[in-house]
């Protein structure tokens, strides 16, 4: 244990001494690592809590540029592993560099933690200053990156309910709350003053808690106009893992072909009940059936020949040298009809962002020869059997892209997917586990459905009600899904929630940095010579 040298009455607060920098950086580290053990695969939910306490207990008292790098090393720790499925096919590079940039915004986190742990109810400006890291994270640069966020650890814990009420910021909030909680409880807990322990422990116990209370009133009920309907999943998957599956033209496109003439054969057959809707998977097509006309016939026979529409993910080419990433609601009367395209294409993945300096760190970066360009609107499908929330791939992980298409007026939302280029990783248990606090978030029931795996049916409560059995292996999923209308406080409020978490470590911040606050700050770390081993 470390403390100061110094006595107190038995009525003085007590002040936890900052822990010896190497132990802090060892600290850092570990709390990382607890972080990644929060996501899937390893889904330790309540480790979360323990990685944003460890991570507060190392840069507690410290001046902010040594918590800046405490941050970074933080980071480096939770998003290394946890972002290691970027570079199994394209070389360490980019999964560094791209580990690197997100453990930046860590970094930031880390300079400006000790300023708010120094104030009032500091647990609640800790937790606001997390959402704020992610608003900026989710956004920044070139449209951000929301993966790793604490809110996405939280899937199958209670505390995913929060969603329903102010979306995953508040998720975020809570996980943080409970964090900061525990670190706050930790200078009671080592003077053994159980009096004063009683507010940090109540805060930690309450948050789950309260996050279990609150699927009572926000859990999907009944809507007065709800309806249920059978959808089918076709998950056809590749002819070879890694980044070559689109050389061999029209392979994917023939699997998922065949994949839905077996099940048409076997409703045919009365032995599967006739679905309203069949969902194909990103780039279930690869190659572009208004420029393929082989592949159109092809597409417009299988829809005919299951005789209801198809929702087909496909790769299509234009405007000029670009290309588009799509869902075409396909019809088995009129063919092909409403089209959602991609909004959010990812940048280094689907187009290259400041190409020369790109394509000279890394070769790889030539592999995308043709920028995608972006679509515009709400993500809402017409034309159907019902409205139906589309969104591709990585968009599931940014909040508006989902809830542009609920409020627009989807009744269930699908998220079309393709994860072929990440092997057999976490990467596609991560986006899981999105969807899953997606459909929390909204009230609606959430579609994935993968190219090579995992494709599920998640119902409103988040709970997964089917799922394919393996990765890289066809498989078809049919399922009876509620239709609901209803929609959560969270689609209501939109960005509001956080917003106001957002300005809440805003102002936390100013204050602390007013000219008179400063002035009157105590030292932020002792010397070495005041910290002695006990």
């Amino acid at each position: 244990m470390l403390t100061r040298r110094t006595a107190a009455g038995p009525g003085a607060a007590v002040v936890l001494p900052p822990i010896h920098i190497r132990w802090a950086a060892l600290l850092a580290v570990g709390a990382g690592v607890l972080g990644v053990l929060a996501f899937p695969r390893f889904g330790f939910w309540p480790l979360a809590f323990l990685s944003v306490g460890a991570f507060s207990l190392a840069v507690h008292g410290r001046r902010s540029r040594t918590g800046a790098w405490l941050g970074l090393l933080y980071g480096l720790a939770f998003f290394g592993p946890l972002l290691h499925w970027t570079g199994v096919y394209v070389g360490p590079v980019p999964w560094l560099l791209l580990a690197l940039s997100q453990a930046a915004f860590l970094a930031g986190l880390g300079a400006a933690l000790p300023l708010v742990q120094r104030l009032p109810a500091a647990p609640a400006w800790t937790a606001s200053l997390w959402v704020l890291q992610e608003a900026v994270r989710d956004r920044l640069p070139f449209g951000g990156f929301p993966w790793g966020r604490l809110a996405f650890s939280q899937a199958q814990s209670p505390l995913r309910w929060f969603a329903a009420l102010g979306g995953a910021p508040l998720v975020t909030f809570a996980v943080a709350l409970a964090g900061a909680a525990l670190f706050a409880a930790v200078p009671h807990a080592v003077a053994a003053r159980w009096r004063p322990l009683a507010p940090a422990t109540a805060v930690l116990i309450a948050v789950p808690v309260v996050g279990a209370v609150l699927a009572w009133p926000l859990a999907p009920a009944a809507d007065r106009d709800a309806t249920t309907s059978t959808v089918a999943l076709i998950q056809g998957s590749v002819p070879e893992l890694g980044l070559a599956f689109e050389e061999r033209a029209r392979q994917v496109l023939d699997n998922h072909i065949a994949q839905t003439a077996k099940l048409a054969a076997e409703i045919k057959a009365g032995t599967v009940e006739r679905p309203s809707l069949v969902v194909w998977p990103e780039d279930a097509s690869d190659v572009d059936p208004f420029q393929d006309a082989i592949a159109y016939r092809a597409i417009d026979a299988a829809v005919k020949a299951i005789d209801v529409p198809v929702l087909v993910g496909a790769i299509l080419q234009g405007p000029g040298p670009h290309r588009r990433n799509a869902g075409i609601l396909w019809s088995p009367t009129s063919g092909p009809g409403d089209t959602y395209v991609k909004r959010h294409p990812v940048p280094f993945g689907e187009y290259i962002p400041l190409r020369s300096l790109a394509e000279f760190v890394s070769s790889d970066a030539k592999l995308v020869s043709e920028d995608m360009v972006g679509g515009h609107g709400s993500g809402l499908v017409s034309g159907g059997p019902y409205p139906i929330g589309d969104v591709i791939c990585f968009e599931i992980g940014y909040d508006g892209l989902v809830r542009s298409s609920v409020a627009a007026g989807a009744r269930l939302v699908v998220v079309q997917t393709n994860n072929a280029t990440f092997g057999h990783t976490a990467e596609t248990y991560q986006q899981l586990a999105m969807s899953q606090l997606r459909a929390v978030e909204n009230g609606r029931t959430v579609l994935q459905v993968a190219t090579t795996g995992v494709s599920a049916v998640i119902g409103p409560d988040g709970g997964i009600r089917q799922r394919s059995a393996q990765l890289f292996s066809p498989a078809v999923i049919v399922a009876r899904v509620p239709l609901r209308t209803a929609t959560t406080p969270a689609t209501r409020l939109g960005v509001l929630p956080e917003y106001l978490l957002a300005a809440l470590a805003l102002a936390a911040l100013a204050y602390t940095i007013r000219p008179e606050r400063r002035s009157a700050r105590p030292a932020a770390a002792p010397d070495p010579e005041e910290v002695v081993r006990t």
